[in-house]
């Protein structure tokens, strides 16, 4: 019940300008921040972790930041669910569509770190190409449901569970299909490595050379920062990595995250730094969390 209470604001939501979205957004994570301690707490340990060089006070206003990014993700979502395609389209400048071009109808590798704009950049892609991408099965049906609903509204782009495995997602690269892939969310080591991120060992999947590997795949990262003031989005496609796969899938993995970590340094506020990015921790270590 609560959580269609909660589509039905975000729909009712979405009629108004993004300015005030945004403004919504804001004050509401500004809101959220003093309540929510548990994810204060996660995201504290993570900004300590990843900048030890930064006073308390400034990782403490990140944090603050973050809660409004975060906030406003959320609700500026009722724009990509329910507005037109030519809404959404008008709301986002592209960087880098050169990039983009090059890699339609071959394998691929689209690089979608969890910044909060994540989202915002996967609908402007469908709206511009088919896709393939994995999704987490959220405990109430309905979310579920409505998120495949919603990430598929645009074109004719295959979602598979993470159950599913990657047999699917594979057979559809190779139909030509970019494969969404957020890579840098502690998903354990069985199918990865301890990979530093910003000096810190972390779980990191090394699926991605392996993929490129077996595919032929380029690799191409795109990432979607928020403006200021709802002054719309930006999505900006990077060069296609060069001599990836190296062989070693390691070294590969820490490109990646180095990658990861310098876009970060760009625009910290809008990282997902609520996620336990570091709960699984190396023999012998203790937990952080």
């Amino acid at each position: 019940m609560l959580a269609r209470l909660g589509v039905f604001v975000l729909w009712m939501l979405h009629f108004l300008p993004l300015r005030v979205l945004a403004a919504i957004g804001n004050g509401i994570g500004g809101l959220l921040y003093p309540l929510a301690a548990e994810r204060r707490n996660v995201g504290a340990v993570n900004l300590r972790l990843c900048f030890p060089e930064m006073s308390d006070a400034a990782r403490e206003q990140v944090l603050r930041n973050h809660f409004r990014m975060f906030a406003r993700g959320l609700f500026e979502r009722g724009i990509l669910w329910w507005s037109s395609a030519e809404h959404i389209r008008r709301l986002i400048r592209v960087e880098g569509m050169e990039y983009f071009e090059a890699i339609k109808g071959r394998p691929a590798i689209l690089l979608t770190p969890h910044f909060v704009g994540m989202d915002i950049g996967g609908q402007w892609v469908a709206q511009h190409t088919d896709t393939v991408c994995m999704y987490s099965k959220q405990k109430d049906r309905f979310l579920t449901e409505l998120l495949l609903q919603k990430r598929s509204r645009f074109g004719r782009q295959r979602l598979y569970s993470r159950q599913q495995g990657l047999r699917p997602i594979l057979k559809g690269m190779r139909e030509g299909m970019p494969f969404i892939y957020p890579p840098d969310q502690d998903q354990g080591v069985e199918d990865g490595a301890f990979v530093p991120f910003f000096g810190v060992p972390a779980a990191t999947i090394t699926s991605v050379p392996r993929i490129a590997r077996i595919t032929g795949a380029k690799i191409v990262a795109c990432i979607t920062r928020l403006l200021p003031d709802g002054a719309g989005y930006v999505l900006t496609f990077y060069p296609a990595w060069e001599n990836y796969p190296s062989g070693d899938d390691i070294a590969d993995a820490r490109r990646m995250n180095e990658f990861i970590e310098d876009r970060v340094r760009e625009m910290p506020e809008q990282y997902f730094w609520l996620h336990k990015r570091f709960k699984t921790r190396p023999p012998g270590t203790q937990k952080l969390y």
